[in-house]
């Protein structure tokens, strides 16, 4: 009750099958892979660049300048500041 079952899943593919095609899935299958097997060697190699040393500085509030930023409008040849 509320689960999906081994029939449904089936009934699924067939459905999925008959509006895409075997040839449309087989491409957008190794596209996927692809895709996966891109993200696993990015996260690898960013892992790796984190063991160089190049870790991120933490800043306290002290570091942070304060000021005021004002809106320019520039219409025809008056401005407003």
């Amino acid at each position: 009750m509320g689960g999906i079952g081994v029939w449904q899943l089936l009934i699924i593919l067939v459905i999925v099958l008959l509006l895409f095609g075997a040839k449309r899935l087989r491409n957008v299958g190794g596209d996927l892979g692809s895709a996966v097997k891109g993200f696993k060697s990015a996260m690898k190699d960013g892992e790796a660049g984190d063991d160089d040393g190049a870790k991120l500085e933490k800043t306290d509030a002290s570091d942070v300048i304060e000021g005021e930023v004002s809106q320019r409008e520039v219409s025809g040849d008056k401005e407003k500041v």
